[in-house]
Parts: C-alpha cells; structure tokens; sequence
C-alpha cells in the first residue's frame, strides 16, 4: 500500500487484513502455494486475499489462522472481526456521489483506528471543523460545484466527525500550523466560532490540539500536512496518508511509518503546550 489507493472503505480494510495474513504466513515459513492448497484455492487466490484485491471468507481465514498457528483466542477473534467489518459496506458509502475514490479508504481507515495523529498547514483538520468552516473550506475547493452537492459533501464531513464521540472512539491527536488559525476562512465571525470549537474540543479526554507557532520559524514538517493511523490490533501496520491535490499516498512500510512518526514526535515536542494552547487560541481569536 506504498501508492495512490483508491477504492472503498471496506478495500482499505482488506488491505489491512490482507498484509495482516501476509505477514503471519511469512513468519511461519508457508507458501502461497501450500496456503492456496488449504483453502481449496490457488497461489494466485492467496496473492489476491495479500493484496486486499477479493474479500474474504471466514471459514478461509480461519483455516490460514490455522495454518500459520495463530491459536490464541483472542487474536483469532480480532483478526475474524476484521473480516466482517471488511465485508460490511461502510456508512460512507451513501456518500459515493461526492467522495472521490482516492479518499474513500481513508474513511474507511479513520472509523477502524484507534489513534489518529495528524498535522495539518492550511485548514483547521476535518474532524474539528465547524459546519460553517467546513462549508467555507468545501465551497472555496468546489468551483462550479451547485449547491446540493456542497452541503453534501458537508455533511459527509460532519458525519464522520461522529467517531470523536463514540464510545470506544479513536485518540484524535492534532498538530496544527498557526497559519491555518490565522487564515481567514468564512471571514471573522465563521474563524471566532471555530477557534472557540478548538477550545472546546480540548475538554475532550480523547482530542489533543497542539499548535506549531511561527516564533519557532522553520522546523522538520515543512513538507506538507500528514496523518498517522494505528489501530486495535497490533499485527496490523501503521498507515500514513498523505493528501495531494487530486490523489493521496497510503504508506504502510515500516521505514515510511518511522520517518513519519519521528517528525511527527518532533512537531509535538517543539509546539504549544494544552494550557498554551488555549491561551494561544484566545489570542487569534481576539484579533478577528
């Protein structure tokens, strides 16, 4: 997954599942042929499942379990429960008219993550926006875009939002450039209301927002905004997804991760403290 992934929720799910599976076979020594041979299938089946290409069926997956000596019950059941979540269809689906392909699987990465950390330059992240300041980002990216397919796309933004409040939800962990906050998106009155969203989000045991000032000057992300997801089970690699203008990257490999997470370790260290965040957040809101 180290290229531009489009495709479903659900196909992100199973090229998770997929490289989980890939990399339990590797470990025990088993060929894909012989993995085939188990589940009545070929070596080009097993290549297909390892590239999160076909869905899965459990009895499969849990012969392969098997296979490659994973008894532990609790692990079986993660790696099942996997299963049926990659052949569920994902609420987000109902938004297939206004969500490009590209980014489909990052939603569907978003709702199966533990942890999401994320940096972000120009806007304020899509989990902690307003619906007005969501409207202003959408329509300012949406020329010639009518406005039903506007509010659509808001409201996708706005559902998705919903994993911060769910029980069990992820660990949401923003780094955010002080120039993204100073930009005037909506004008004032829309960039008051979302700073003092920021501020009220911070209460949230689950949501840390950091800010990256621009008294430190230059510093290690100067490359562009990033997220960082990990999840449940622990087999599974962290992905970092990387927006571009009309595609994104998915990278899953472990040198990619590391540089990621290292920068990603650096920005928190040298950016806003909670309390100085608050304070700073005050501060930009005043001067609109």
């Amino acid at each position: 997954m180290t290229q531009n992934q489009p495709g479903s929720g659900p196909t992100a799910l199973r090229i998770l599942l997929g490289s989980q599976l890939r990399r339990l076979r590797e470990a025990k020594g088993v060929t894909r042929e012989e993995a085939g041979h188990l589940i009545r299938g070929s070596e080009s089946k097993i290549s297909r499942m390892e590239l999160g290409r076909v869905g899965f069926k459990e009895r499969d997956v849990a012969d392969l379990l098997t296979l490659y000596g994973v008894t532990d019950a609790e692990a079986r059941a993660a790696v099942i429960d996997l299963v049926t979540k990659a052949n569920e269809p994902g609420w987000w689906h109902r938004f297939n008219d206004v969500l490009p392909t590209w980014f489909q699987a990052y939603v569907g990465l978003e709702e199966a993550a533990e942890r999401i950390r994320t940096y972000e330059v120009q806007f304020v992240p899509g989990l902690l926006q307003t619906k007005e300041y969501a409207r202003a980002v959408v329509t300012a990216g949406a020329a010639g875009v009518g406005p039903d397919e506007i509010a659509r796309r808001v409201d996708l933004r706005l559902e998705r939002q919903r994993i911060l409040d769910r029980p069990g939800g992820p660990i949401f962990w923003a780094v955010i450039d002080e120039a993204a906050l100073r930009r005037p998106i909506g004008g004032a009155e829309v960039m008051r209301a979302q700073l003092e969203h920021l501020a009220d989000l911070m209460r949230q045991p689950n949501i840390t927002i950091q800010i990256m000032p621009f008294s430190f000057g230059g510093h290690s992300a100067e490359g562009g905004a990033f997220s960082i997801l990990r999840f449940p089970d622990r087999e599974l690699p962290d992905v970092v997804y990387v927006e571009q203008l009309a595609s994104a990257l998915y990278l899953d490999k472990r040198e990619d991760v590391d540089r990621y997470t290292e920068v990603m370790e650096r920005l928190c260290a040298v950016s806003t403290t909670p309390d100085e965040t608050a304070a700073l957040l005050r501060t930009i809101a005043e001067e609109f």
